[in-house]
């Protein structure tokens, strides 16, 4: 095992404190560490100044996923017992694979019942992985009635309530599917994007639905033991045309977060180009790894050990990676979902 594959190679210490609970107004004040990838050099700057280290011919590339109100609390039918669900991903119409608590309640042929009724659910299955694949029974479109009962399937480490569940999903959200946010573009405000086109930044969008493997803790020492569950990826053929676009004209593709890049290397992974395709991706970056496609990353502060760590310690080098994260501890940034962001160039 190499020091790349273990996975305590990748832990840094982080106090409780340095977690945001809570999102920035606007959006843009969020602080921005800026990472040179070559000399490993680092500056403070605000979100809002993103454009002063982007060029004319720049090409932003942004998950327009829309996260899902994917947490459901319910009682079991027969007998009121409680019942929590976490939506992951449709298999079918109607079918979808869901975590829930507690599981041993949730029996093969069990019933459940959500929002007085407007929602009701049967368990089909059990999974690999302990979840359960439920049919789910409702007048209307399902996707109609979980807005209205929903909640926002916010990550554990942040405890204080969301007064407005739009700060948890990106201006440009569109496609729904996701059962946590692409974070990183959780900074932009329609007033930057409109800032960035006016000085000759592109942008275009990819959709990854990002699913709760990506948050998975990697468990084993030995990190290629760790089994990245897919995520579903859908490429257009006017992005695929920008991107080839930008690269020939000597422009730079910078994957706004960690979902953006992993869907740009994996159709690269797996098609040998950027092309139109939609798929399914369970990539696994980190170092050392060839990045094909991507020339600059935006992303918050990950998790200590995750796998988001390790692909941003890929692209940046590990040495520069572990180091930014060491000052961005001491000067007291905010980490994770709702906290700042890192621009590495």
């Amino acid at each position: 095992m190499s020091q790349w594959t273990k996975r305590s190679t990748y832990y840094y210490d982080l106090p409780e404190e340095r977690i945001a609970q809570t999102p920035v107004t606007p959006r843009s004040a969020s602080r921005m560490l800026c990472l040179d990838r070559q000399s490993g050099a680092v500056a403070h700057h605000h979100f809002y100044e993103l454009g002063d280290f982007l060029r004319e011919g720049d090409l932003l590339v942004m998950n327009d996923s829309r996260v899902l109100p994917a947490r459901l609390y319910g009682v079991k039918t027969e007998n009121n017992t409680p019942i929590e669900f976490l939506l992951l991903h449709a298999v079918e119409q109607n079918v979808w694979e869901i975590i829930c608590k507690p599981a041993k309640k949730a029996k093969v042929g069990t019933r459940f019942s959500f929002g007085d009724g407007r929602l009701e659910a049967e368990v089909l299955g059990v999974t690999e992985d302990g979840g359960r694949l439920v049919r789910f029974f409702c007048e209307g479109n399902l996707y109609a009635v979980l807005d209205e009962i929903g909640q926002m399937p916010l990550p554990p480490y942040i405890t204080e309530r969301l007064t407005d569940r739009e700060r948890y999903q990106t201006v440009y959200a569109k496609e729904v599917g996701s059962a946590a946010a692409p974070t990183a573009g959780l900074h932009f405000t329609p007033e930057l994007l409109e800032e960035l086109r006016q000085k000759g930044v592109r942008t275009a969008f990819v959709t990854l639905h990002v699913g709760l493997g990506t948050f998975r803790p990697v468990k084993a020492d030995d990190i290629r033991e760790h089994h990245m569950h897919t995520e579903h990826y859908a490429i257009s053929e006017e992005t695929a045309a920008l991107i080839r676009e930008t690269k020939a004209k000597g422009g730079r593709v910078i994957a706004v977060g960690t979902t953006s890049c992993r869907t740009l290397e994996g159709a690269m992974q797996s098609r040998g180009e950027i092309c139109a395709c939609d798929g399914d991706t369970g990539i696994f970056i980190y170092p050392p790894y060839d990045f094909r496609c991507i020339d600059g990353l935006l992303t918050n502060f990950h998790l200590p050990e995750s796998t988001l760590i390790m692909l941003v310690s890929a692209f940046a080098g590990y040495e520069h990676t572990m180091q930014a994260y060491q000052i961005a501890v001491n000067e007291k940034y905010r980490f994770f979902s709702f906290g700042d962001a890192m621009l590495i160039l």
